[in-house]
């Protein structure tokens, strides 16, 4: 499996990295999974033997149950892997259990080090904006997290793009560890981050880790016009992601399943495969309910898409431009740099592009 350059760091992670969601299956993310520690024993067995480095959680996933399996699938080989968490969203009922401030912050570093199993964390995200705590509050915080020894690498998830600007000018402007990626979702369902948040990574030298890159096995193949599968996840009210546009879905599903059928693979490689070859993209996390499950995705990590395949793709999942992208595309396309031209190029004609 292909080793890439996490943004700017000097950090070098798998390009399909092992998501835990499923694991631990507590609360409402037993609609997720239920993954227990036998099997994920074996799914982080087949992931590390793929060549795989990079196993991503947060403490929210299960009420801190899914980092506990982690740590204990984990024992006596903590080295051979990098473990990425999160944290953001309550651990519990009180004012101070939720947020990114420098209280919660701290104390969910030691809880997830303790359910964890390890002395350091190697990425820690925050999982979500928190719109009342100042930025220079927990940029601050996550740097004296990593003076300690706590953390060795900061990153984000699901942030808008002004609100990881803002974060990253108050980081460069008191020298503060800097972000070195984002996690979002991005996928050919859902191409929303091709607006903001892909040329943001561009422009600051961010890697970009997916979540959900299936659209919650939307793009798996399963799901057709005229059949859907007897379970899923969309068969319950989990309602991620939201379908906007049912007639570009099925047909970026048929896309998909003849390209497969062609490379003799699924349809789920393929939309794995795909992601790989955008923009800033480092790595793809891969969540499985079964082992079968992992072990098809994880060969997307040796498939190579033909340039009719890719632009293929591009093209039965285009969306339509958001403002000012539309306009810049029409009156700007003389003067875009290469930022600009990660979001953009598809939109370009053959003179512009």
């Amino acid at each position: 499996m292909q080793q890439r350059q996490l943004g700017r760091s000097g950090l070098r992670v798998s390009t399909m990295a092992l998501g835990t969601a499923t694991f631990g299956g507590v609360g409402g993310f037993a609609r997720v999974g239920s993954v227990e520690t036998d099997e994920a024993r074996s799914m982080v067995d087949a992931f590390l033997e793929a060549g795989g480095n990079l196993i991503d959680t947060a403490d929210a996933y299960s009420d801190g149950r899914c980092e506990e399996i982690v740590g204990e699938v984990l024992e006596g080989r903590r080295d051979d892997v990098l473990i990425a968490t999160k944290a953001r969203f309550a651990m519990g009922a009180g004012p101070n259990d939720a947020g990114l401030s420098r209280h919660h912050l701290i104390r969910a570093v030691e809880a997830s080090l303790t359910r964890l199993r390890t002395d350091h964390i190697d990425l820690y995200q925050l999982h979500e904006w928190d719109g009342v705590t100042p930025v220079e509050e927990f940029a601050s915080a996550l740097d004296d997290l990593v003076r300690a020894g706590k953390i060795r690498y900061v990153g984000v998830s699901n942030f808008a793009g002004w609100q990881l600007m803002k974060s990253l000018a108050a980081q460069d402007a008191h020298g503060w560890t800097r972000f070195v990626s984002q996690q979002i979702n991005y996928t050919l369902q859902s191409r929303d981050a091709e607006a903001e948040l892909v040329p943001l990574s561009v422009d600051q030298g961010l890697g970009i880790l997916i979540w959900g890159p299936l659209a919650g096995g939307l793009l798996s193949g399963k799901y057709r016009r005229d059949s859907w599968p007897k379970e899923g996840r969309h068969l319950t009210d989990w309602g991620e992601p939201p379908v906007r546009d049912a007639y570009r879905l099925y047909a970026t599903v048929d896309a998909l399943t003849e390209i497969g059928e062609a490379h003799e693979v699924s349809a789920a490689q393929v939309a794995l495969a795909w992601l790989l070859a955008q923009p800033a993209v480092t790595s793809v996390i891969l969540g499985a309910r079964r082992l079968d499950q992992l072990t098809d995705n994880l060969a997307a990590a040796s498939l190579t898409l033909t340039t009719s395949d890719l632009a293929r793709l591009e093209q039965v999942s285009r969306p339509s431009l958001p403002y000012p992208q539309w306009h810049q595309v029409k009156h700007a396309a003389d003067r875009l740099g290469p930022a600009d031209l990660a979001g953009l190029r598809p939109y370009l004609g053959p003179s512009q592009g």
